[in-house]
């Protein structure tokens, strides 16, 4: 139910063979939430400028069926942002993530929504 999409404009060649799963750990660690649930997707060599620059930047959203909120988003923040400076070269202060935090009734998985499995 978590996913996390990431745009830079980062080569391919450029992202850490291990990128998506220690992302995924990441990910899983920061929701508490099972990594068999976990998505992550990143879309590299994308054409991007931020602050009128093309030095590596990039854009994130982040859903998940709760365990987002004020203060969770401050500590999902700073462990993704770290975590993407670390494995990808982005400055912490030349990317964006914003937070979806979406009811059960509007993600479908495995043939249903989990409104349907979490009733």
């Amino acid at each position: 139910m978590p996913l996390l999409r990431i745009e830079t404009n980062v080569p391919k060649s450029k992202v850490p063979e291990d990128f998506l799963k220690t992302t995924s750990k990441l990910l899983a660690k920061v929701l508490s939430k099972p990594e068999s649930y976990c998505a992550v997707l990143i879309v590299p060599d994308q054409m991007m400028s931020f602050g009128g620059t093309t030095e590596p930047t990039g854009q994130a959203s982040l859903m998940s069926i709760g365990q987002l909120g004020v203060a969770q988003n401050k500590v999902i923040s700073a462990a993704l942002f770290k975590h993407i400076e670390e494995a990808l070269g982005i400055p912490k202060n030349r990317m964006y993530i914003t937070f979806t935090d979406s009811p059960t009734s509007v993600v479908g998985y495995n043939g249903t929504t989990f409104h349907e499995i979490f009733g």
